[in-house]
């Protein structure tokens, strides 16, 4: 019998891939039922960010504060964003992940990823005009083929309804990478090294704009980022980012 597979409805034809090429854990690499996923054990070790967070850094409070409550840390050191938030703390867990999408070229890692970002930025999307992904410097993008954080955006966008674009802020400059630079060294590294084109600024303008990225480490890109946005005339800024990271006095990632 002949299957015609341009005809083949696309659930059928997904069912099919699934039996011959199983569904294994993003981890691990156990079976699990779904694709894009991980199984029960490896779940389990994900430090999941649930609410109450502080809504300006989206760092776990002990406590119920109350909607909008802001930590110690943004009182005395403000972001220059709004609000923030992140799927989980960046542990062994949420590191293979991250490390599988930006350095192993596993797009279902970045699925998954996704999934888990719109699940803890369903408030922010819902607020957002426009989302837009941290960019990369033509040449490191030359080198790693894509951008993570586009890749997340997208997906995030696809789920959400809110429009994305990649194209509206850029990165000017070459930086040195960030990995093993401490909060102010980061913070020159950065400086100034982002800006939207003049001819896109109405793009940004009196909007609500939703920045994403894979980590917040020490935050110092996305400040840079948000600096950029609000010099374009954003009305609104605010970050997620799948990871977050609990800083060591030196940052490892």
């Amino acid at each position: 019998m002949q299957i015609v597979l341009s005809h083949m409805p696309a659930r059928l034809w997904r069912g099919i891939v699934d039996l011959v090429t199983p569904s294994l854990c993003l981890s691990c690499g156990a079976p699990v039922g779904e694709p894009a996923s991980l199984c029960v054990t490896c779940w389990g070790r994900l430090k999941l960010i649930e609410e109450p967070v502080c809504d300006a850094l989206g760092t776990p409070f002990a406590y119920d504060q109350g909607d909008g409550a802001l930590s110690a840390a943004a009182l005395s050191d403000p972001p220059p964003w709004d609000r923030a938030r992140a799927a989980v703390l960046f542990e062994d867990e949420a590191a293979k992940l991250v490390h599988a999408l930006k350095y192993r070229d596993r797009p279902e890692a970045g699925l998954f990823m996704a999934r888990m970002m719109a699940r803890a930025g369903r408030r922010l999307t819902a607020d957002a005009d426009l989302i837009l992904p941290v960019p990369l410097h033509r040449w490191r993008l030359w080198k790693r083929r894509f951008n993570q954080s586009a890749f997340l955006a997208q997906r995030i966008s696809a789920v959400s309804g809110t429009p994305w674009r990649h194209d509206v802020l850029v990165r000017t400059r070459r930086t040195r990478a960030q990995v093993g630079l401490d909060q102010e060294a980061r913070r020159r590294n950065v400086r100034n090294a982002f800006m939207v084109p003049p001819d896109l600024l109405a793009a940004v303008a009196g909007r609500s704009v939703l920045l994403v990225d894979d980590v917040r480490t020490t935050g110092a890109t996305a400040e840079a980022c948000a600096l950029a946005l609000r010099k374009a005339g954003a009305a609104r800024v605010a970050l997620l980012t799948f990871a977050l990271v609990q800083l060591p006095s030196r940052p490892h990632i």
